[in-house]
């Protein structure tokens, strides 16, 4: 009998002694779908007005999707028809090259004055902050309201630049009418609109690195361009990566400045990936096409932002 008491005694101890840990799972459990509901709103969000449109743009690509599709609702499969009309037209490869050269030197004219003006503001001097403020004045403007004033400045008769040149006994520049000129002159105002956000991010990332290194590398000799190149730049490289992504994303699809100033000419000499989809849809309505121009560009900005950060990270591991 006391046997049996002591057996029975165990069971219910064992029982006892496994039954607590299934608390904390209840518990993981109901704290993980507390979670999923709060992010639920977000990721719906995203899902209707990110995802349906990446995802209804790469089905337009594969169809014959033009404006009688709005009056029947019949969108033929085309399957790659529409990629091989952009790659066989006689404007993609010119685009390319183009969007190349508009994003190549943008990024760096944007990069480097901003770089520049940002160590520039790291020192305090009277009328910093002002001065500060008013460099973001070309960010805040519409990029409508930008072009059509820099359409204005680079006018070749009547513009203030060539107005300036000619009175100093330089000849006047067809800045926005010649097709040798207008990229660069595109370039330039692209540069211009972008040096805000440059120096905004940047000077911000200056002011995360600590006084304390530069005190020490001034004791062993270190100033100037050294401080600079060892301290820095190194610092300063998580926000550089930040920087130049970001920039490359937005300085691919670009369309504004170039609708504003040239029009995709002169004789197409400005013509980008961004402005031959653009053109594509809402000029000659071939919907398909300019979806397919679109999501090459989508392409080539994944391209890049993946080859990029696996190169810096790689870089940061060794």
């Amino acid at each position: 009998m006391m046997t049996t008491a002591t057996s029975a005694a165990q069971v219910p101890a064992e029982t006892s002694a496994r039954t607590p840990p299934q608390r904390p799972v209840r518990r993981f459990r109901r704290e993980g779908l507390v979670k999923a509901m709060f992010l639920a709103p977000a990721a719906l969000y995203i899902l209707l007005f990110f995802g349906y449109p990446v995802v209804k743009n790469l089905v337009m690509s594969f169809q014959e999707y033009t404006t009688k599709t709005f009056f029947t609702g019949e969108a033929p499969w085309v399957g790659l028809a529409n990629y091989l009309t952009v790659v066989n037209s006689g404007l993609f490869w010119p685009a390319m090259l183009n969007t190349a050269l508009f994003t190549v030197g943008s990024i760096a004219g944007q990069f480097v004055i901003g770089l520049a003006l940002a160590v520039f503001f790291r020192r305090k001097f009277p009328l910093s902050g002002f001065l500060r403020a008013m460099l973001l004045l070309p960010w805040l403007l519409p990029l409508i309201v930008a072009s059509a004033t820099w359409r204005s400045i680079l006018d070749q008769d009547s513009g203030i630049l060539n107005e300036f040149l000619t009175s100093v006994g330089l000849s006047a520049v067809p800045w926005l009418n010649s097709p040798d000129v207008a990229l660069i002159a595109v370039i330039l105002v692209n540069i211009w609109i972008g040096i805000p956000f440059n120096v905004t991010i940047l000077y911000g990332g200056l002011q995360d690195i600590p006084e304390e290194l530069y005190e020490a590398a001034s004791l062993d000799g270190a100033t100037g361009w050294k401080s600079f190149w060892h301290i820095t730049l190194p610092n300063l490289r998580p926000v550089i990566n930040v920087v130049l992504v970001l920039g490359v994303v937005y300085t691919l699809k670009v369309i504004d400045i170039i609708l504003g100033l040239t029009n995709g000419g002169p004789a197409n000499a400005t013509q980008t990936i961004a402005i031959r989809s653009y053109q594509s849809s809402f000029v000659d309505f071939e919907f398909g096409v300019g979806a397919a121009f679109s999501n090459i560009l989508i392409l080539i900005s994944l391209v890049f932002a993946i080859f990029y950060l696996r190169g810096n990270r790689k870089q940061v591991d060794e």
